[in-house]
């Protein structure tokens, strides 16, 4: 596996190798001795389908104590997936980063505890799967409006269809982190 980094410490792009022949190809998503820079152990994985292009889910976030780091892959379609610094006592708090994650490029963004997440649908029929190394707790449950002043995330987008907890998310600067 190919691990780089990002500009925010813990952010990681991992690249499968992929062994492909006439039949196909195969690929290992995750092993612990190839990618040593992930320091957990996840214990849900999650799968999310979206029908539209133009569907924004995020961002969203668990509160202390339940916070969660994701490795995230794109399986079907492709999208724009983001990882939010929301440790107020980083150097890179509130900038983000953007990587395209698709079933045909197979790259994978892991995204530590102390990260808002998002992603953007580029197609249709998008399918994410994620691991995650803490169980979701809704009380603990975490978003932000995804038009934040504080972070201008540029989606690429003007009108993206959201959720009605996405669309009503309060600010970055509501929020006690």
């Amino acid at each position: 596996m190919i691990v780089t980094r990002t500009k925010l410490n813990g952010v990681l792009v991992i690249e499968p190798h992929v062994f492909g022949d006439a039949r196909g190809w195969f690929m290992e998503t995750y092993s612990i001795k190839k990618t040593p820079q992930i320091d957990c152990v996840f214990v849900q994985d999650n799968h999310s389908y979206s029908a539209q292009k133009g569907t924004l889910r995020g961002i969203h976030f668990q509160h202390p104590p339940m916070e969660q780091a994701k490795l995230v892959r794109c399986t079907g379609g492709a999208i724009m997936d983001y990882a939010v610094d929301l440790r107020p006592g980083s150097e890179t708090f509130k900038q983000w980063v953007a990587v395209e994650l698709s079933a045909e490029n197979k790259k994978q963004l892991f995204i530590p505890r102390g990260f808002g997440h998002a992603f953007l649908t580029l197609t249709d029929n998008a399918e994410v799967l994620y691991k995650a190394d803490n169980y979701y707790s809704p009380e603990h449950d975490g978003a932000i409006i995804w038009s934040d002043p504080d972070i201008m995330i540029d989606w690429g987008f003007d009108n993206p269809i959201l959720s009605g907890k996405d669309n009503t998310a309060p600010l970055l600067k509501e929020l006690k982190l």
